[in-house]
């Protein structure tokens, strides 16, 4: 059964020839920069991002590798005597300057770096064979106004690396597709001109794309790049797969004899798009530029230049889902965040050890992690703050009149409350809602104190917790203690079910600021994620305010954009949304 593939399928987007393109010496987007590659090259010329080498005109059988080194070598040789072109006038000598650049939003990721180094060499390759394969062609579909190439005395190309964000724009400016593809091929030649160069044109390949289809495909990115620009230089050259059966069965033949001269994997990009279709991959692993409107895929996100350099984000009801949990697709996109040079910090009303314990659950601690012993970070809401190497730099106490109220009151009404200090939790009886905090929040577990004085004379208490259910909090808790201390102390919720009693004027925005001018950062480094009303500052302070979608309307008011809840992976949808 013969599979005929359309660029507008929302499955596969194929490369198109684009006979009708402007000829253009650089690629068509002004505000963009390119980077070329340089480095000294043994085996032939290269400078300026530009690599030639010498092409015989004759034309032969495919053999592969052989000729291509047999040239260069010929090349170094008639380079060392210069009478040598004279002496073979038989021989004509066609030069193949490649250019290959990076395209400037594209960071230094290694595996792309060497993927481009291994082009300068495989793109000569490349052409060598399917000029070998132009003349005498019996293929009926091709567009021959580049047949023999042996009468030009250089040919020019480029390829440019990318990631979808441009390819994307390209894509939507030259022919008006508005989404991400994985190649497109840009012709330079007008046919009629006795011109001594042809000038091929451009070939466009996002490796955000070819990363993803290397994936599901079980091969390397270089793979697939090989894959993509043989199928991109084979447009240039006048085939066209969209133009009937026979063009596609004729493109996908000569692909796959490339790629089998030449040793690589694969039998070409219009099979691999047949075998995914046969495969019945998922919807949501296509290239139809959906992700791409929606954020950033896993894993892709070493393609692109981060926008923030630190991001600090709370915890309960942010970081942790319903259930206190990180879910694992969040894990990872901390993970992969990190490893792309940003800093994550957490801002929470929780404590230190509360944080690593969690945290812990999924390899997110220690040295490697986010959080450890010796990491920055703003904790039980602003009122414990460390800098460099953990050490404490702010730490502020409750007044201790309040404490014996709140712990008097909690006697006589039997309303769990538990004192925090610094890395200690305390409580005048058992309950199964202060177990809670240990078993459910990770929090250190509290030690019940025999009476209110001698638990004051023990520990500074820097925050109190009332814990009961969300109406005895709303309806009774937050009136009443409100109105009690009131310019003593203030009351903040980051729970529906808890409510917070802290020292007047206290806010995790503060902690954020003491600590961003403690290790020299900017607002316009910050991106911050919150959810509940103890996040409005931090929120107003970044450069990006991100409030959950389960957040406080006070936190999603001030936010500049709402994100995902914290059960649909708010911080991840964030991360792959807006951090890059």
């Amino acid at each position: 059964m013969k599979l005929s593939l359309s660029l507008s399928s929302p499955r596969f987007l194929m490369a198109r020839f684009l006979s009708s393109a402007p000829v253009f010496t650089t690629l068509p987007s002004p505000s963009c920069k390119f980077r070329p590659i340089f480095r000294p090259n043994s085996v032939g010329l290269f400078h300026s991002g530009v690599f030639s080498c010498p092409y015989s005109g004759g034309f032969r059988q495919r053999t592969g590798f052989e000729g291509y080194f047999a040239s260069v070598r010929g090349f170094r040789k008639l380079r060392r005597r210069p009478h040598a072109w004279k002496q073979s006038p038989k021989v004509k000598k066609l030069e193949l300057h490649v250019r290959i650049c990076i395209e400037e939003e594209l960071p230094d990721d290694p595996e792309v770096l060497s993927t481009a180094e291994i082009l300068r060499l495989n793109v000569p390759m490349a052409m060598k064979i399917a000029f070998d394969g132009l003349k005498d062609s019996e293929y009926k579909t091709r567009d021959k106004a580049i047949d023999d190439v042996g009468g030009f005395e250089k040919v020019e190309l480029s390829v440019l690396l990318c990631n979808d964000v441009f390819i994307r724009e390209l894509n939507k400016e030259w022919r008006d597709e508005d989404h991400a593809t994985d190649v497109l091929s840009m012709s330079q030649h007008i046919p009629g001109f006795d011109l001594p160069i042809l000038m091929l044109g451009d070939i466009v390949i996002s490796v955000e794309t070819a990363a993803r289809q290397a994936e599901e495909r079980g091969h390397t990115l270089l793979d697939e790049i090989r894959i993509l620009l043989v199928h991109g230089l084979l447009h240039l050259l006048g085939f066209d797969h969209e133009l009937s059966d026979e063009a596609e069965a004729e493109m996908e033949k000569e692909e796959e004899l490339i790629l089998k001269s030449l040793g690589w994997k694969g039998k070409g990009l219009i099979h691999s798009a047949y075998d995914a279709l046969t495969n019945e991959i998922p919807e949501t692993e296509n290239n139809d530029g959906h992700a791409l409107k929606e954020g950033r895929k896993e894993g892709s996100l070493r393609f692109y230049k981060p926008k923030f350099n630190y991001i600090f984000c709370d915890m309960d009801g942010t970081l942790l889902n319903s259930k206190s949990r990180v879910t694992h697709r969040t894990a990872e996109a901390l993970k992969e965040v990190v490893s792309r040079g940003v800093r994550v910090v957490i801002a929470t009303g929780k404590t230190r050890p509360a944080v690593i314990n969690a945290l812990k659950l999924v390899n997110l601690a220690g040295k490697d992690g986010i959080i450890s012993q010796f990491s920055p970070g703003v904790f039980l809401q602003g009122l414990l703050v460390y800098g460099r190497q953990g050490r404490e730099i702010f730490r502020r106490t409750l007044d201790p009149d309040v404490c014996r109220e709140a712990f008097l009151y909690s006697l006589e009404h039997k309303v769990p409350l538990i004192g925090f200090s610094q890395d200690r939790c305390v409580t005048l009886f058992d309950h199964p809602l202060i177990d809670s905090l240990h078993t459910v929040y990770f929090e250190p577990k509290a030690e019940v104190m025999p009476s209110v004085e001698k638990l004051l004379a023990t520990v500074d208490i820097q925050k109190l917790i009332f814990i009961d259910t969300t109406e005895g909090v709303a309806a009774t808790l937050r009136p009443y203690w409100a109105e009690v201390v009131k310019g003593r102390a203030g009351v903040v919720q980051a729970q529906a079910d808890m409510l917070e009693i802290v020292p007047p004027s206290t806010s995790k925005g503060d902690g954020v600021r003491m600590l961003l001018d403690h290790l020299g950062i900017t607002p316009k480094e910050v991106m911050a994620i919150g959810d509940g009303e103890n996040d409005v500052e931090m929120l107003q302070l970044a450069s990006l305010g991100v409030a959950l979608e389960n957040g406080s309307e006070k936190a999603k008011a001030v936010a500049d954009v709402i994100g995902n809840s914290n059960d649909e992976d708010g911080v991840a949808d964030a991360i792959y949304r807006f951090a890059f």
